[in-house]
């Protein structure tokens, strides 16, 4: 053993380095060379099998949906706001229509989010509550008409809500037209 002070002593042998501070304050530090760095295991780097990819909607996929959805909105008189969240919820474009009310905003997130959730229409999804009332307990979530789901190889990877029109069949119809632009 080797006193490096009257704070700190080094050990060394083999391939333990150790540091004890004794009362003080201040940074320690210690590295391993020739035996004991050889030693050191390598990075593990997770191999293809246990690992697996997913679609995502792009940027410009969901900035494309979501104005097309909004021009549907548009041609019909409809001041609505328009959210594409991704697979996991997370918001990817949200737009609000001129003059939109102030809660389509939040609505239009949260029924994007329920709809790629279930990946299914959140109109089909409202009516599970009869036999299911609980869902709508679920937090972010809205069981109201207005949600669409993108969907990749049969897999949801995006959804599409709509909030603030006089309806949610109107609402969910305005959706669908920006999940229908990503087909082409």
């Amino acid at each position: 053993m080797k006193k490096a002070s009257s704070r700190t002593r080094v050990v060394t042998g083999g391939a333990i380095v150790a540091a004890l501070a004794l009362g003080g304050f201040g940074a320690y530090s210690a590295s391993a060379t020739g035996e004991e760095a050889a030693a050191a295991p390598a990075a593990a780097e997770a191999k293809n099998k246990n690992t697996t990819r997913s679609p995502h909607l792009t940027i410009e996929a969901a900035t494309k949906a979501a104005k097309a959805t909004l021009e549907a909105a548009e041609k019909e008189n409809q001041r609505v706001s328009v959210a594409v969240v991704d697979r996991n919820g997370n918001t990817i474009v949200t737009l609000r229509g001129d003059g939109a009310g102030p809660q389509s905003y939040e609505s239009a997130v949260k029924k994007a989010y329920t709809a790629v959730s279930w990946n299914a229409p959140t109109s089909e999804l409202a009516e599970r509550l009869t036999n299911a009332p609980t869902l709508k307990d679920i937090p972010g979530t809205l069981f109201l008409a207005g949600g669409a789901p993108v969907t990749a190889k049969g897999a949801p990877i995006a959804g599409i809500g709509v909030a603030g029109a006089p309806s949610g069949d109107l609402d969910e119809k305005f959706a669908r037209a920006g999940v229908a632009t990503l087909g082409k």
